[in-house]
This record gives C-alpha cells, sequence and structure tokens, in this order.
C-alpha cells in the first residue's frame, strides 16, 4: 500500500468513527424531548411543568373569542381552567393578560373591545381561585395582530386573549 492510500483510509476511519447515533435529537436524550438521559425533567423545557414553556404549549396562552364579543366559549373556559390550576400550582408568577381584536371597527371601538375581554378572562380566572393582585390586563385593539389580512381566518386568530407570565409576585 502507498503512503497515500494509508493516509486516505486512515482519513475515512476517522471521519467515519467521529459520525454519532443519526437519532441523538430524538426522544429521551435531553435534545428538543424536554427531558434528560434518564427520563429526567430538564427545568424551564415544554417538558417541565412549571416552566412558562409548558404554560405555553401545553395549558395554552390564548383563548378566542367571536366576532365582536367578550364572553368566553366553553374551549376558551376549558383552556382557562388549566391556566387558573397552573398558577394555583405556581404561584411565584403573575400574568399580564392582553385582549386583542381583528381588524374590523375602528381603534376606539377595538380598544374597549380588548379590553372587555382581557378582563372576561381574568375575571374567570379570579372565579377560579387565582388572586386578582397576580392579574392585571392591557387592551391592545387591533394594533398587535397576528395575521394581517382581510378574511374570517385571519380575524378568528386575532380575535383574542393572551395571558403573558412574569415570575415574581409584586403588590
Amino acid at each position: 500500500m502507498s503512503t497515500l492510500t494509508k493516509f486516505l483510509m486512515i482519513g475515512a476511519l476517522i471521519a467515519v468513527s467521529a459520525c454519532t447515533n443519526a437519532g441523538r435529537f430524538g426522544k429521551g436524550d435531553g435534545y428538543g424531548s424536554g427531558s434528560g438521559a434518564s427520563g429526567a425533567i430538564v427545568p424551564g423545557s415544554a417538558n417541565d411543568p412549571s416552566s412558562t414553556a409548558y404554560f405555553n404549549q401545553t395549558i395554552g396562552d390564548r383563548v378566542h373569542f367571536l366576532i365582536d364579543q367578550s364572553s368566553l366559549t366553553p374551549e376558551a373556559q376549558q383552556i382557562l381552567n388549566g391556566q387558573a390550576d397552573w398558577l394555583s400550582r405556581n404561584g411565584d408568577y403573575v400574568a399580564v393578560i392582553e385582549g386583542h381584536a381583528d381588524e374590523q371597527g375602528t381603534r376606539e371601538y377595538n380598544l374597549a373591545l380588548g379590553a372587555r375581554r382581557a378582563n372576561a378572562a381574568r375575571e374567570y380566572l379570579i372565579s377560579r381561585g387565582v388572586a386578582p393582585n397576580r392579574l392585571k390586563t392591557v387592551s391592545y385593539g387591533k394594533e398587535r395582530p397576528i395575521e394581517i389580512c382581510s378574511n374570517e381566518a385571519c380575524y378568528a386568530k386575532n380575535r383574542r386573549a393572551v395571558t403573558v407570565l412574569a415570575a415574581g409576585l409584586t403588590s
């Protein structure tokens, strides 16, 4: 064997040996699955029931409303029940509930509608045992749309109340 062939074979051997398991980012390894190699929960991940990522992805951070409505649908109540339970178990968080509207109507009308939606979510959470001093509201009306277009599919996504968490209970 020539020296060049030996170097090429050694290089190929090193390259192949450097390869790792193609499934290394799959379940149970701590990369993207939210759990460590031993199946332990990674703090702060979407698999950690006390994390904001878990709240946002598993519980749900938003509820949607019907056209020109601020009353809660049964689906919205179900999501808010989960939020109330999570907030009860995680007392070191406060929340700001953002009220939003679609682009239809005037700015003033949509600010008022967003406020009613945020307050409806807040009052429901309070009725489920969340302390009022942990919940604030703000209305953005139609100023912060998720989707920008003029059809019902977009409007439906923009008619919402979003619960935004922050650590640290303040008065």
